[in-house]
């Protein structure tokens, strides 16, 4: 089979004009940039609209490194219920470049289920992550600015800074650095960092805003430290929020693009959900809610992170209802529950994919807890056999749950036709009515501790003396009352990413918070999770080449 390259590069793409034609987008409310991709202004949004249409949100199991295909699954669900008769339009987060050069590779989908323009998706896009990236720089620089000032300085404690630079880019060498050295005119030196980009809280609040006024409001809100006589110093104080949303001005409106079959695609934000929220913006399925019948759009990583969040944090601040939930598994992860190693996970074999079930079931229970009936997508690889695939549907259906193969990957739209029905099917029987886990009013350890019993399947949970200290400062400072945006481990459900399948008899750690003040959310950091990854031994960047002509190859 060809490439994902190979397949994107063959492609003939429409003018991105007959795709808006699609959604009934008049032309001149498309911003272009170039002939394949346009943004829409935030004003087309209809929120009566919104609240018609159909919401269908695709989560997974505890993945594997490489992930399970929930982009491709949803890109392909979104070309089946197109060829079943439905307006369906897919709403994805955008690739960052740290995992396009890594290991896990882009999130542009895969094989024959895939938006493009590929190539610019994974990479620059139309310049919201850098948009990103230099207003979260500028605060920074603004913030040490105010350190050296003899006029204006605020008195700002160094030690208490909590704010980061970032970078699209895995770079643990830039996790833990020491700045402002080289004298009296290179500013005051003191211990900072960098997290990657998609951990940034610029954007989170792009991806939880509610229009223009609300982002400029929430850049305001952040929180960056203490005054030495113990006040909390926020973006607004250094006067910050205009400027960073000037730069975001562009990046704020979502962007449209195309699927391999010529369907709406509409691609903002790109936060991770082992660190930050996992979703792409509000806006982004709001525009497609008011566009389209059917939206399919993914939560990052397992159900335990992306769905959770999704489902707790931004359904709820953003007033939205899925119509129903699609869990991605694959034989090849259920095999890796049940104890394969990776240079197994191709080889078959029905006791290990019967013991992985458990991963698996323990998704579905905890998705029935948010009112859910899923239905779960089994992501088609060459190396499942007949019996697996079966013994799969079998445990489904006897806890209620249809199973059906999902074929997007090697047929498009043309396979993915059963699991279009399927979720016809549900989101037309009424019976999924989303519920939060958790009431944003209650206690903050109650809350985490309702996500790690509930979810995790925890015994309980364990706080260093820093994240003690760290619930005296949310409680001193109003944030109580926020909802939790765990960072977690994504391999496994526990915060130890060795504990695989459905782990019991744990408890988890968490070592830390950060304040997300104007994200709307408080992070709690378990274990030794990191906001800055780094690189494997052996990058994708590696096997990727550009030829004169300026064609890539190697880009997945």
């Amino acid at each position: 089979m060809k490439s994902d390259i190979e397949i994107a590069q063959a492609n003939e793409m429409s003018h991105i004009r007959y795709i808006a034609e699609k959604l009934n987008i008049a032309e001149d409310n498309l911003e272009m940039y170039g002939k394949y991709k346009a943004k829409l202004p935030i004003s087309m949004i209809d929120e009566s609209k919104v609240a018609q249409n159909n919401l269908v949100l695709v989560t997974a199991l505890t993945p594997t490194p490489a992930g399970e295909g929930k982009t491709t699954t949803s890109i392909g669900l979104t070309e089946g219920l197109n060829k079943i008769g439905k307006q369906a339009t897919v709403v994805l987060r955008e690739p960052s470049l740290g995992p396009v050069f890594g290991i896990k590779g882009g999130a542009a989908g895969g094989g024959y289920a895939q938006v493009v323009p590929m190539e610019d998706i994974n990479l620059h896009f139309t310049g919201d992550f850098s948009a990103i990236e230099k207003a979260n720089n500028l605060l920074s620089a603004l913030l040490d600015n105010n350190l050296q000032s003899k006029t204006k300085n605020l008195n700002i404690d160094p030690r208490t800074i909590g704010w980061k630079r970032v970078m699209d880019m895995n770079d643990r060498a830039l996790r833990d650095i020491t700045i402002g050295l080289g004298g009296l005119a290179n500013g005051i030196p003191r211990q900072d960092g960098f997290n990657i980009t998609p951990a940034s809280e610029v954007m989170a609040i792009i991806c939880m805003a509610k229009d223009f006024e609300d982002l400029k409001k929430r850049c305001g809100d952040i929180y960056l430290g203490m005054t030495f006589d113990k006040k909390p110093i926020y973006a607004r104080d250094l006067k910050a929020e205009n400027a960073m949303a000037i730069l975001l001005k562009d990046a704020i409106n979502p962007n449209l693009v195309q699927t391999l079959e010529g369907n709406p695609a509409i691609i903002h934000g790109g936060p991770f959900a082992n660190i930050a929220q996992g979703t792409n913006t509000t806006l982004a399925t709001k525009m497609g809610l008011t566009l389209s019948n059917y939206v399919i759009t993914e939560a990052g990583f397992g159900a335990d992170l992306g769905a959770e969040k999704f489902l707790d944090i931004k359904c709820v601040a953003g007033g939205l209802k899925p119509k129903a939930l699609v869990i991605v598994a694959t034989i090849r992860a259920l095999r890796h529950h049940g104890g394969a190693k990776p240079d197994q996970y191709n080889d078959a074999s029905v006791e290990r994919v019967s013991d992985g079930f458990t991963n698996l079931e323990k998704h579905i229970e905890n998705m029935k807890k948010f009112g859910f009936n899923p239905v779960v997508a089994i992501n088609a690889f060459p190396s499942d056999t007949p019996e697996e695939v079966a013994l799969i549907k079998e445990k489904c259906a006897a806890i209620g749950v249809q199973a059906v193969e999902a074929k997007g990957f090697a047929d498009g739209g043309a396979g993915m036709t059963d699991l279009a029905e399927a979720v016809v099917k549900e989101v037309e029987s009424g019976n999924n009515n989303f519920k939060p886990l958790y009431d944003w009013n209650a206690p903050v350890k109650e809350k985490i501790e309702t996500i790690a019993k509930e979810i995790y399947g925890a015994d309980g949970v364990d706080y260093s003396k820093k994240a003690e200290s760290g619930l005296k400062r949310i409680a001193a400072l109003g944030l109580d009352k926020l909802p939790i945006c765990m960072a977690k481990t994504q391999k496994s459900f526990s915060d130890n990413e060795s504990l695989l399948g459905r782990p019991t008899g744990f408890r988890v750690s968490v070592r830390e918070f950060e304040f997300a003040v104007g994200a709307g959310f408080i992070i709690p950091i378990l274990g030794n999770m990191m906001r800055m990854p780094g690189l494997p031994p052996t990058p994708a960047s590696e096997g990727m080449t550009i030829d004169n002509d300026g064609k890539i190859d190697g880009l997945s």
